[in-house]
């Protein structure tokens, strides 16, 4: 899992690279694109969650997360005339993600497959075809697959006229290179955060807008490798009574870019549970939400819609140390296997 945290700026060059001269290819499918659904599981439902915020906040499309058991279990019909249904699977192989995008075609929307996955039967079924470079993962949690979705995401709100500027994505790989070059400086602080989390109950993990996507991953990547139980939810969620659960034993994680319309809320958060006793760690959000937060890990300095790609990454390192000092295998989490399949 190390080895491929580490092997991230070289497989989103060649996701970036291989992607985004075809952002004309996404755009020649779209002219009639009222809404954009998207299909996925686990992790890959989770790099859903940055697409729809991004396509909606920049591309000016409703976009939202679809319910693969409507097509699969109820087999509903519905009029998707005016869709665009993308789904999102690593390997590409995952049976019920398949259908679902087949069934969307039949029922009229225009098909994306986003997938690692080369002649998979996901890339084969979809109308377009967005295959990330992230190469062959070996680790069961998932790291660069995740991190080049977000990218390939990051292409398809480009071809859907986000008004954004594709030179910050070019230049994403070498920010994420010069991110874990930091990581073996001793002030980085992941130690301290490793040690002091080793002797907690749980977790909760929130953040908002962009960045809950990177949250929600956080939260998955830590119950998979560190078997914790920890909770991935909104910043906004999180205040309609959940933070209850924050306290000395079930700290918190914030995550936030540095800049942007969401990072005031996440400093108003920290300082929320630090008041009610809960440890906080932030991750981004610059000196604001460092001050707020008993321990901080830099972001990635990145604008705000490349933001969570930079964020998850030391969020990445955290799981690794941490499930290596609870005594795991990250490598190979307990009832899980690389491809899960659904019925």
């Amino acid at each position: 899992m190390r080895t491929e945290i580490f092997e991230q700026p070289a497989a989103l060059r060649a996701t970036i690279d291989a992607l985004l001269p075809r952002v004309a290819e996404v755009a020649a499918i779209a002219p009639k694109v009222r809404q954009v659904l998207f299909f996925a599981r686990g992790t890959s439902d989770n790099a859903a969650v940055y697409g729809s915020y991004l396509i909606q906040t920049a591309a000016g499309r409703l976009a939202s997360l679809g319910s693969p058991s409507v097509a699969t279990t109820y087999h509903a019909k519905m009029d998707l005339s005016g869709v665009l249904a993308v789904g999102l699977s690593q390997s590409g192989a995952t049976r019920e993600i398949v259908e679902t995008l087949a069934w969307a075609a039949d029922c009229g929307a225009r098909t994306v497959a986003i997938t690692n996955g080369a002649g998979s039967a996901l890339a084969e079924v979809a109308e377009l075809g967005l295959i990330t470079g992230a190469g062959t993962e070996r680790a069961v949690p998932a790291t660069k697959t995740f991190t080049c979705q977000l990218a390939a995401l990051a292409v398809l709100a480009l071809g859907l006229g986000a008004n954004l500027d594709a030179g910050e994505l070019r230049g994403l790989p070498d920010r994420i290179a010069d991110q874990l070059g930091h990581v073996g400086d001793p002030r980085y602080g992941l130690a301290e955060i490793v040690a002091e989390l080793a002797d907690v109950n749980g977790l909760v993990v929130s953040a908002r807008g962009l960045a809950y996507s990177a949250a929600l991953e956080l939260a998955l990547k830590v119950k998979e490798a560190c078997y914790l139980n920890a909770m991935g939810i909104s910043w906004a969620d999180l205040q309609h009574g959940p933070i209850a659960v924050v306290d000395a034993r079930n700290p918190a994680v914030i995550m936030a870019a540095d800049t942007g319309p969401t990072l005031d809320a996440a400093v108003s958060l920290a300082r929320r549970v630090a008041g009610a006793g809960a440890r906080v760690y932030a991750i981004g959000g610059g000196e604001a939400l460092a001050s707020a937060s008993n321990r901080a890990l830099p972001g990635p300095g990145l604008p705000e819609w490349l933001a969570p790609i930079g964020l998850i990454v030391p969020g990445q390192l955290l799981t690794e140390a941490l499930s290596r000092r609870l005594g795991i295998d990250p490598d190979n989490p307990r009832g899980l296997s690389k491809v899960t399949q659904t019925a």
